[in-house]
């Protein structure tokens, strides 16, 4: 395949924030909204191009120091920061058999670490592994829709909330490219296995994610992001004790900087607009990516 052919799948790969990332290990990480990683052009996936590899770092600074109540009013709670990092590597590829669509197949590792600082406690290590593939199509040249599934591997280390159960997190997305506006989305479910600590299973979630972004240039594009998510209640078999349904509504502003051809850096700010028994979003995010 010529290179300015190539080249163009390629940029367009690299401008995914993730297909997946969920930072909810232990209490003050699950202030985060589910997928709330995504950035401009998450979805935006081209197919029938060679097989190529892409990895990305992303990292996560929360400040878990309020939270939703049961009322709705955000309370202050012991402070906590929350920094998570998430390494991914995915695959590429459009089959040969049939080049009208495309596929991805990624692992990703999260590094978390939690410090009271009220306390002056902190706890830090590898959460549970995800692993999973994704699956897409253009209806036409400028819209992209697929599917995607990954499983969360209960090996993580018990500390910082990981090896408490299987989970799987699956989800539709979409992309519409209009001239220099950007639209990307998805919405999904995470299903949870039994917990090992609460010896029952929790209720699923549901999250929607949504990017609006407006390129300036080749390499500046400014976006704004809406996200949320909702849990039903659920009973700890353990203590007999009631989790009270919850969600979360939160809103950012970021820029993504696109340079190289094969390389791009997203920054983000996020905070929770509105919720109820859930933590308060307040949170900076980077993402950095690289495609080979």
């Amino acid at each position: 395949m010529p290179s300015n052919i190539r080249s163009r799948p390629v940029r367009r790969l690299l401008r995914v924030a993730t297909l997946f990332a969920a930072i909810a290990h232990g209490a003050p990480a699950a202030a985060q909204v589910t997928l709330d990683v995504i950035g401009p052009h998450e979805y935006e996936l081209p197919v029938g191009f060679q097989p190529f590899n892409v990895l990305v770092q992303y990292a996560t600074f929360q400040r878990a120091d309020r939270v939703w109540d049961s009322g709705g009013d955000r309370r202050a709670t012991p402070k906590s920061e929350v920094l998570v990092g998430l390494t991914k590597y995915v695959r590429f590829w459009s089959p040969e058999s049939h080049r009208n669509i495309g596929l991805a197949y990624e692992v990703i590792v999260p590094e978390v670490g939690i410090r009271n600082t009220r306390a002056n406690t902190s706890a830090s290590g590898i959460g549970d592994p995800l692993t999973g593939p994704a699956i897409w199509y253009k209806p036409s040249p400028n819209s992209t829709v697929g599917f995607q599934s990954f499983v969360q591997v209960p090996v993580g280390d018990s500390d910082i909330g990981g090896g408490d159960g299987w989970k799987n997190l699956s989800s539709v997305f979409w992309d519409v490219q209009l001239g220099k506006w950007s639209y990307t989305a998805d919405a999904g479910f995470v299903f949870f296995g039994e917990s090992n600590a609460a010896d029952a299973t929790p209720a699923n979630v549901f999250h929607t994610n949504h990017r609006v972004g407006y390129a300036l240039n080749d390499v500046v594009e400014p976006f704004v992001g809406l996200d949320y998510e909702q849990q039903g209640s659920w009973t700890n078999k353990a203590t007999g004790q009631k989790v009270a349904r919850s969600h979360e509504t939160t809103a950012g502003l970021g820029v993504m900087f696109k340079y190289y051809g094969n390389q791009s850096l997203t920054l983000r700010y996020s905070r929770g607009l509105d919720g109820d028994s859930h933590g308060a979003t307040n949170s900076l995010n980077l993402k950095y990516a690289y495609a080979w």
